[in-house]
């Protein structure tokens, strides 16, 4: 990454993957601090859909270009869907609606905005290309990893997978109604279509409640799709205090995950 112009020791507590790709790949997300967003928003909010100071989100994406060294950034309209656009320069002046994007385009940034659902970062091993998806309870059961992964190019090396910062299975307390459909989900490309009994639901706290491991679904789908390794983060987004939450906060920003191939 570029040197930060920012804060002194801005983006030191941001979240980078631990995996073999840092030389051809640049992948990171965002903490909440060092920005410029007062509470409850504080600080390094990057929405500009909560209700937060357009001025200060603006501030806080200037900051996170200028620490990252990119000139442009694909924002996304997030709706909890399954499309995904192929990102170049042009289209980065827009801000499509769609919950993943993909890019063989070097130096351009590939953002996704959370607060507790799943921020996945794709990266072929060769470098070749690079994508990102926004995958919450509705986006892993409706498809939006398959659809990243059948729009990414064909590549011998094949693709890696991080996951980073997210609610955890102890965090995330779901209701009958979504815990009936993860029942019966199956995983992508396999033979059978019976459901997987795959330990993502474990009884809650509370009765009639259950407690639901998003990223152990998400893994599960992406090796079953053909990724070649998964990389979590491992940081719980509502038991950290360098993270949003929705779940612990209600009223909070967002980080952003970017990703992208150096220019």
């Amino acid at each position: 990454m570029a040197s930060s112009s920012g804060p002194e020791g801005f983006g030191r507590d941001w979240f980078t993957p631990d995996w073999p790709l840092s030389d051809r790949v640049c992948a990171v997300t965002t903490s909440r601090t060092g920005g410029t967003s007062i509470d409850p928003y504080s600080s390094f909010n990057l929405a500009t859909h909560v209700a937060d100071s357009p001025v200060a989100v603006a501030a806080n994406r200037q900051l996170l270009r200028e620490h990252t060294g990119l000139s442009r950034v694909q924002w996304l309209d997030q709706v909890h869907g399954v499309a995904v656009i192929s990102a170049d320069l042009t289209s980065a002046a827009t801000v499509p609606v769609a919950d993943a994007a993909w890019t063989s385009t070097p130096g351009l940034g590939l953002a996704v905005l959370t607060a507790d659902c799943l921020p996945v970062v794709f990266a072929a091993a060769d470098g070749s290309a690079v994508a990102v998806a926004h995958a919450g309870w509705r986006g892993l059961l409706a498809g939006v990893l398959e659809q990243v992964y059948q729009q990414l190019p064909p590549t011998a090396a094949g693709y890696l997978a991080w996951i980073g910062p997210a609610i955890s299975a102890r965090a995330y307390e779901v209701g009958e109604d979504v815990a009936k459909s993860v029942r019966v989900f199956s995983l992508p490309d396999r033979t059978s279509s019976k459901p997987v009994d795959s330990g993502w639901l474990q009884p809650g706290r509370t009765v009639g409640k259950y407690q639901l491991d998003l990223a152990a679904m998400a893994g599960a789908q992406l090796l079953a799709l053909g990724v070649r390794s998964v990389y979590y983060s491992g940081v719980c987004s509502a038991g950290s205090t360098l993270t949003y939450s929705y779940r612990r906060d209600g009223v909070t920003g967002r980080m952003a995950t970017v990703v992208w191939l150096p220019a």
